[in-house]
């Protein structure tokens, strides 16, 4: 080989080069995905020896309404030991979500431009916390309301002793649901934001948005009238504030075009 020739170099696996990164965004991602499972665990781990108290507290609601000389009860062998684990998985799961969304933030974040790393941490925060005020006025407003109605309700030689095991799942499933519910306000600011739609073309259906929203809660909730309406008025408000954000943020940008042009 002459010495002005240059030694030739391996050719070039294409599918070996676009595949490392695949390789390494696999890899990235399963490491936050442990470290959030990690969390939940050790959070689990720090409330189980309070599974009874936590159980209790939840159940409040529900037993300062009973009527007196009734209690609640366990129907099943295991309940006794499965209710309050499983209440303790899922509050330690509530309590994670933090950590978990910053995870995810922190795998999806080197993807973004500048100004969507702006709106997107306030998105996410206000994601947290709706979704907390969403389960905290499930208890402490709609809880006692249902519950007043429906150890009432009932004839009167029928003792309520509700199962603690169906109890729970009872209030999990309206957790979860007042907690979703909550969300509006972001979902709604999203779609005007990305441009899927507009303020004004929400505002025009809003007839059919208070339709909904009853359908959704009448889906959501238990088949009474009460708990129906108490999660379709407040999804009602918050679509409305949804609305309030996102022509709040149109018009500022509509003032930083005019201060460019």
């Amino acid at each position: 080989m002459s010495q002005t020739e240059s030694p030739q170099l391996p050719p070039v696996n294409d599918d070996t080069a676009r595949h490392a990164p695949l390789v390494e965004h696999l890899i990235e991602l399963r490491g936050r995905l442990l470290r959030a499972v990690l969390a939940i665990l050790i959070i689990f781990v720090g409330m189980y020896p309070f599974a009874n108290e936590l159980y209790m507290i939840v159940s409040e609601p529900l037993r300062a309404l009973l009527p007196e000389g009734t209690q609640m009860i366990a129907t099943e062998v295991a309940s006794p030991f499965l209710a309050p684990f499983k209440l303790t998985l899922v509050l330690a799961l509530f309590a994670a979500v933090p950590y978990v969304l910053f995870q995810a933030w922190s795998f999806i974040a080197p993807g973004l431009y500048q100004h969507e790393k702006k709106i997107a941490v306030p998105l996410l925060a206000s994601s947290i916390f709706l979704f907390y005020a969403g389960a905290v006025f499930a208890y402490y407003v709609v809880f006692p309301i249902i519950f007043a109605f429906f150890t009432q309700a009932g004839p009167g030689d029928v003792a309520v002793m509700t199962d603690i095991n169906s109890y729970l799942n009872f209030v999990l499933k309206l957790f979860f649901a007042f907690g979703v519910a909550f969300e509006i306000p972001v979902a709604t600011f999203i779609l005007i934001w990305t441009g899927i739609t507009t303020v004004e073309s929400l505002s025009a259906k809003r007839p059919y948005v208070v339709i909904a929203c009853f359908v959704v809660g009448m889906l959501l909730t238990p088949p009474d009238v009460i708990s129906q309406t108490l999660l379709a008025l407040p999804m009602w408000v918050l679509y409305e504030l949804g609305i309030l954000m996102g022509r709040m943020v149109k018009r500022s940008e509509q003032k930083q075009d005019d201060k460019q042009v």
